[in-house]
């Protein structure tokens, strides 16, 4: 078992393609060494990547010696939850899968706010 979602079942894949999450194993579950808490499954946006990138966080541009070919649009991607936070005060969050968003997400962002940006239900 891998895990709850912030709905309460069983946490889903967020992406293989690329392959994404603190373990690279496609989900966003996490452990005692994700210090960052890898937790919160986004579509990206150009919107947030710039954003993210402003923020010293350049998530677009591929780092091929780690085999990360960098991301685009519509990539689904295991975001930090206090990154995730502080692209919604910046009116830059990313959409959500709330079904492949790990449960301890919910301790630093309101359900609420993630059901507002929500892909799914």
């Amino acid at each position: 078992m891998i895990g709850k979602n912030v709905l309460g079942t069983d946490l889903e894949m967020c992406s293989t393609s690329p392959m994404t999450g603190f373990y690279r194993d496609g989900c966003c579950r996490t452990g005692r060494d994700d210090e960052g808490l890898h937790v919160v499954c986004i579509e990206a946006t150009n919107d947030f990547l710039e954003f993210s990138q402003r923020m010293g966080n350049d998530l677009s541009t591929p780092i091929p010696m780690y085999g990360f070919l960098g991301l685009k649009a519509g990539d689904r991607w295991c975001l930090c939850a206090q990154r995730w936070q502080q692209a919604l005060a910046a009116g830059q969050a990313p959409r959500v899968v709330l079904k492949a968003t790990h449960m301890s997400a919910l301790e630093f962002i309101d359900l609420e706010d993630l059901q507002a940006h929500a892909v799914d239900s």
